[in-house]
């Protein structure tokens, strides 16, 4: 059995919140029909227009979601991180991807397994069907948060939207601080907030002028979230 930062295959798959609901023998088939895949840094996992054959279980590493814009500009539409899933549309009819999805950090590993195969355990399961029927309206849900917010709120807004939920879902709580490890690039979250780089270093700058916020570049601390606003 492979093993993966030195847990098996097995232990790794137990971590993943969709997969709660197999049994230990719904979880040796997935091991039978999972794939160990690992992508370099910057490298793309699949293309836009590519078929949509395989659903994606990220293990570790970081992974955007995107799409390009008709002048060539990225899109980031969501960032993933372990223990997520990615490529889930061919569980809902989607035949070829409608996105692009490439390694963010070093060390990317994930499985693959096949639309069809993860179809048979999802028949087999009731549970596991309703999982995933939870997982995509919880997707649908944050897509439609997001645009709403790229029409509605001004690229502050949005920036400090992004800081509070990358806290609220990663930070470590460090007395009043919060401490959130992205591993982004300004250019990545101009990318995710839909505003050029220039104006997202010049909002974070103003934000740690205003001793609201501390960063580098793997780290951003937010000196108290009741006040970053």
């Amino acid at each position: 059995m492979s093993r993966m930062n030195g847990q098996s295959t097995h232990a790794v798959l137990q971590h993943f919140p969709l997969l709660a609901s197999l049994n230990e023998q719904e979880i040796r088939h997935l091991l039978q029909v999972a794939e160990r895949k690992t992508a370099p840094k910057h490298s793309l996992i699949y293309l836009s227009d590519e078929p949509s054959e395989f659903i994606c279980f990220l293990a570790n590493g970081s992974v955007k979601i995107g799409i390009y814009s008709p002048d060539g500009r990225e899109i980031i539409k969501s960032i993933h991180h372990p223990f997520s899933v990615f490529g889930e549309l061919g569980l809902t009819g989607e035949q070829r991807r409608s996105e692009f999805a490439a390694a963010m950090s070093r060390d990317v590993d994930y499985y693959q397994v096949k639309i069809e195969d993860f179809r048979k355990l999802m028949q087999q399961n009731f549970r596991l069907s309703q999982a995933v029927m939870l997982y995509l309206g919880e997707r649908l849900r944050k897509a439609e948060k997001h645009w709403e917010s790229l029409i509605l709120k001004d690229v502050r807004s949005r920036i400090v939207e992004f800081l509070k939920e990358s806290a609220g879902e990663r930070g470590r709580q460090v007395g009043y601080e919060t401490l959130v490890k992205h591993g982004l690039t300004q250019q990545d979250i101009a990318n995710l907030v839909g505003a050029s780089r220039q104006t997202v270093t010049a909002i974070l700058n103003e934000l740690r002028k205003s001793n609201l916020i501390h960063f580098n570049r793997n780290t951003i601390l937010i000196r108290d979230m009741d006040k970053l606003n």
